[in-house]
């Protein structure tokens, strides 16, 4: 997809203005007839035409990303930001309107392209960009059904990745698992793709090292504990945490932070055969705990599991994992607000604080350890999933925490997907979080170089 913001003078000069309006706000001169005809109050999402260009609503001025309906709804061309409601940000405006611009039209037609909004900063125009196309990429790995991102694509993905930004690229998979991810392998036998765990490193010229662990569950039938009909249908998005994780790789790398990069992928599909694991099934991680199977459905935390330990390994000085792992989290927090959990409370606070401002939010929540209790297992070290319905995204997370070592430990239970269309949100897949992580360690590195 071509560049949904550009700078050029020429252009801009013809480009229809755009008047971005909040209730209330006055209307531009010329407008009122058109405003009333089409019933324009500047309402969130409402877009109305008249003469002079195209009215915006903004509504109460609580959502920064709200030029996106413009990008979701206008017809191709040249369009300009002829005015914004007080208070708000330019930097978020246009980057809404840039979200707003992405199309997955992989299998349908092509309508034809996206409309473009022509800014004067070079600033704004690349960094919007960059973080449109992260988030973009994350989008089409979610969208894609699991017949055509399966582990071996997800694979694709990352080598693709890592050839682009000058990176290491390494895998394993298949029974090669068996020693070092046996946990991986356990939960990804079944399939006719094999099992992998892919590594990507890159260097960006500082010491601060931060690992990100992306969930790549590429579907999930729920093993021999088999989800419905209902729970299944959108399974395909269970490698959520794995496509956020290749998009802030992605604008990492771009926007070149100073920092030592590693990113893992665990990638399976949980499915059904001879060969799958079982309820009641004892493995033995790599970290060397005995793991019981509960559940043959609560598999993420599995593979996370490995993966976490193998990053472990190198004590960096961030671990951080990105998952669809919960339901728990659903019902609790709904599909727009991922709880994280953090071992460091100031990182924590940092991403909380920057989503919140950013329009990428997140809730905070405790490794509240006395429900590890609830993790108990009578035949090994650990039951990697809770004997009862309380607390789910907690246990999970408890879960997992026990494998991350002593050091700094932040993981993330994000729905990745949009269950409906919001402006800069089309319904599908989406980065949850990205941006708000982003942020957060931008302006943590930008700090200490002051």
């Amino acid at each position: 997809m071509s560049s949904p913001i550009v700078v050029d003078a020429e252009r801009g000069s013809a480009a229809t203005p755009l008047y971005l309006l909040g209730s209330g706000d006055p209307l531009p001169h010329g407008a009122e007839a058109m405003a009333e005809i089409q019933q324009f109050d500047g309402g969130l999402d409402q877009v109305a035409y008249f003469e002079g260009g195209v009215l915006i609503g903004a509504g109460d001025g609580r959502e920064p990303l709200a030029l996106g309906a413009a990008a979701m709804k206008l017809p191709a061309g040249d369009y300009r930001l002829a005015s914004l409601p007080n208070g708000a940000s330019e930097e978020l405006t246009v980057l809404g309107f840039a979200l707003g611009a992405y199309r997955f039209s992989k299998y349908v037609p092509d309508k034809g392209p996206a409309p473009t909004l022509v800014v004067e900063r070079e600033l704004l125009a690349d960094q919007a960009n960059s973080t449109a196309a992260a988030m973009g990429l994350t989008r089409d790995l979610i969208n894609t059904p699991a017949e055509e991102m399966g582990p071996d694509a997800l694979e694709a993905a990352v080598q693709d990745l890592g050839k682009r930004f000058d990176a290491e690229v390494s895998s394993v998979s298949g029974d090669a698992l068996v020693q070092g991810f046996p946990l991986v392998h356990a939960v990804g036998r079944a399939a006719a793709i094999a099992p992998r765990l892919m590594e990507l490193r890159w260097r960006g010229g500082a010491e601060h090292s931060f690992t990100l662990i992306g969930k790549g569950v590429c579907f999930d039938t729920g093993g021999l504990n088999l989800k419905n009909g209902k729970g299944m249908a959108l399974m395909k998005k269970d490698m959520g945490g794995a496509g956020t994780a290749l998009g802030l790789a992605q604008l990492i790398m771009e926007r070149q932070l100073p920092i030592s990069f590693r990113l893992l992928v665990p990638a399976v599909e949980n499915a059904v055969s001879g060969s799958s694991f079982r309820p009641g099934d004892v493995f033995r991680s790599r970290a060397g705990q005995s793991v019981e199977i509960s559940n043959t459905d609560a598999e993420g935390r599995l593979i996370l599991a490995d993966a976490i330990a193998y990053a472990a390994e190198e004590k960096p000085d961030r671990i951080m994992t990105l998952a669809t792992l919960t339901g728990a989290a659903r019902i609790a927090l709904g599909p727009d607000l991922p709880p994280i959990y953090s071992t460091d409370e100031d990182f924590q606070r940092a991403i909380c604080e920057a989503g919140m401002e950013i329009g990428d939010p997140l809730w905070p929540m405790p490794f509240w350890e006395r429900y590890n209790s609830y993790l108990r297992s009578d035949i090994a070290d650990v039951n990697h999933a809770a004997s009862t319905p309380f607390a789910g995204s907690i246990t999970a997370a408890l879960f997992l925490k026990r494998f991350a070592g002593e050091g700094s430990f932040t993981h993330i239970d994000t729905f990745a997907w949009n269950p409906s269309s919001l402006p800069g949100r089309p319904k599908g897949g989406e980065a949850l979080t990205l941006r708000a992580i982003f942020t957060a360690l931008e302006r943590e590195f930008s700090q200490q170089s002051q």
